[in-house]
């Protein structure tokens, strides 16, 4: 479904196949227009052997399957761009630790009877190269909606959610999809947990495609179609936060450090604390925590331990941001991380951290405005 999304993109199918033939294993792809319910949706079919020729029938290879080392092998020696390698690498190894633990043993020693075959490395490799071919530097998605029932499996009848998919879930928003079959695969939660870099409502963006990718015909409610979005932000990049206040007017103002250093463990993105007025005029304080949606709970929670907080008010809203990266520059006063942003217009802001600058500082005697300065001067002349 992943692979006939990107596909009904604009992913061109050329040079997806001239991409996977570095796998170096026996396959071909067969892609049809079907419908789904309403929409009309493209419906890849992995075919096991060569194209001509008795063809092997599909998931042949699930009989015997591969272990987790020999998919390692196979996509170590396969002719591929390394961040495509990187990245197929990283969703089947996600998928071998979950299955490790749902069956106790150690990775080394998983074997992949449902997905070790030719067709399922074909998938996730096929998944990697769409969004290198596509240049997505960025992918969100909505919540996972899964399904209830049972499925049937070379371990026996499991239900659902399988078990390795609730595995790969940890952490991820889910909601209830109301059909009684599988709506995600361990395979495909494998995808989501490692391409997904935030799941979220859709992003700000001006859309550039649509693409539908068809699972097999299912009854139900709805289509089983995976729709994926294609757009551009307009130079700025763009994510979702949640914003935790609380007002407290008892706590000892010392202790305020330690909620601070607790709440940047437990995934704060920023947090303010600002002096208010409160009822019956008392002074009093005003904590506000930003975080990314899927922490509201982990921060809710230590903002309740860490202080004499009775409530937390949640708010959630788009943020739009500026293209930055933390490059080290050398200077006479030692490496100094810097932060470069770029305005969108062709302008570039420096901003050398501030702990290293001082480490520095500390260290040669210097100044510090003079190490700044000179981490600024390096960072312009690197860039």
């Amino acid at each position: 479904m992943f692979l006939g999304a990107l596909l009904d993109l604009g992913l061109p199918r050329r040079e997806l196949e001239a991409d996977l033939s570095g796998l170096g294993l026996p396959h071909h792809l067969i892609v049809r227009r079907v419908h789904r319910g309403a929409l009309a949706a493209r419906y890849v079919d992995v075919r096991v052997g060569p194209r001509s020729g008795k063809p092997a029938r599909r998931r042949a290879g699930h009989e015997h399957g591969r272990s987790y080392r020999e998919i390692v092998r196979v996509l170590t020696r396969a002719r591929l761009d390394a961040s495509i390698r990187s990245r197929a690498l990283a969703i089947f190894e996600a998928l071998g630790r979950a299955e490790a633990r749902v069956h106790g043993v150690a990775l080394e020693r998983v074997h992949f009877h449902e997905v070790g075959a030719v067709d399922a490395i074909v998938d996730v490799t096929g998944a990697a190269i769409g969004l290198g071919r596509l240049s997505v530097s960025r992918v969100t998605a909505s919540p996972v909606a899964l399904g209830e029932g049972t499925v049937e499996t070379q371990h026996g009848r499991l239900p659902l959610p399988a078990p390795a998919t609730l595995e790969l879930l940890h952490g991820v928003p889910t909601v209830p999809a109301h059909v009684a079959w599988e709506t995600v695969t361990p395979t495909g939660a494998a995808i989501l947990r490692t391409v997904v870099d935030e799941f979220r409502s859709l992003p700000a963006m001006t859309v550039e495609a649509v693409g539908h990718g068809a699972g097999n015909d299912r009854e139900g409610p709805m289509p089983n179609v995976l729709r994926a979005v294609l757009g551009r932000s307009a130079g700025l990049g763009a994510d979702r936060v949640v914003c935790l206040e609380t007002q407290l007017d008892d706590l000892v103002p010392e202790h305020f450090d330690h909620l601070m250093e607790q709440l940047f463990e437990a995934g704060a993105l920023d947090v303010t604390i600002q002096h208010v007025q409160m009822k019956k005029n008392r002074p009093g304080f005003l904590v506000r925590v930003l975080g990314r949606p899927s922490e509201r709970l982990a921060l809710a929670r230590r903002l309740f331990a860490e202080s004499t907080a009775l409530g937390v008010r949640v708010t959630e809203a788009d943020r739009l941001l500026l293209g930055r990266e933390i490059r080290r520059v050398d200077t006479p006063y030692g490496r100094i991380a810097v932060k470069v942003a770029w305005d969108g217009e062709g302008g570039t802001r420096i901003a050398p951290e501030y702990d290293d600058c001082r480490r520095a500082a500390r260290a040669s005697g210097a100044a510090l405005r003079e190490v700044v300065r000179a981490a600024e001067a390096a960072a312009r002349a690197g860039s």
